[in-house]
């Protein structure tokens, strides 16, 4: 599994619950671009239209050397392949309880598809990050302090 492209702050910014892993539709030149590493989730969002999954906001750079006529949107809705009652499970969790539909990897398989991880979330507040944040200086503080006594 080759891991393309992180979206590490949706990690400081959303509690995740749940993963999911979904398919994406792609053109030539945007899996020749993924293949080169030129992609972009930092500011990337899932929303559920007329039943569907479409990935919005991620960006994929298209190479110097693509034709103009087979030039892509670099921030183009993409859509998310996944079973129908998954879609259905993330609908009516999303729109009832409050969650959030988050892009948190993109990547290749082992059999070279391009997939995504897809996370249901929850938005932190300020003072969760605040204390998240607290936690993870003290657990260092720790790790150095048993280092040294060793």
């Amino acid at each position: 599994m080759k891991i393309i492209a992180r979206n590490k702050k949706a990690f400081h910014d959303y509690s995740i619950f749940d993963k999911f892993e979904a398919g994406i539709v792609l053109k030539g030149s945007e899996v020749v671009a993924l293949r080169q590493g030129r992609a972009n989730l930092k500011d990337s969002f899932i929303r559920i239209i007329r039943g569907e999954l479409f990935l919005l906001n991620a960006h994929i750079s298209y190479l110097s050397t693509t034709n103009m006529y087979y030039k892509h949107e670099e921030r183009g809705a993409r859509k998310l392949l996944m079973h129908r009652k998954e879609i259905d499970k993330l609908f009516g969790k999303v729109s009832q309880q409050g969650f959030t539909l988050v892009a948190l990897d993109l990547y290749f398989n082992k059999k070279n598809k391009a997939k995504i991880t897809v996370a249901l979330a929850k938005g932190k507040t300020l003072h969760d990050k605040r204390e998240v944040l607290k936690k993870k200086q003290a657990d260092l503080e720790a790790k150095a302090a048993m280092k040294s006594y060793k």
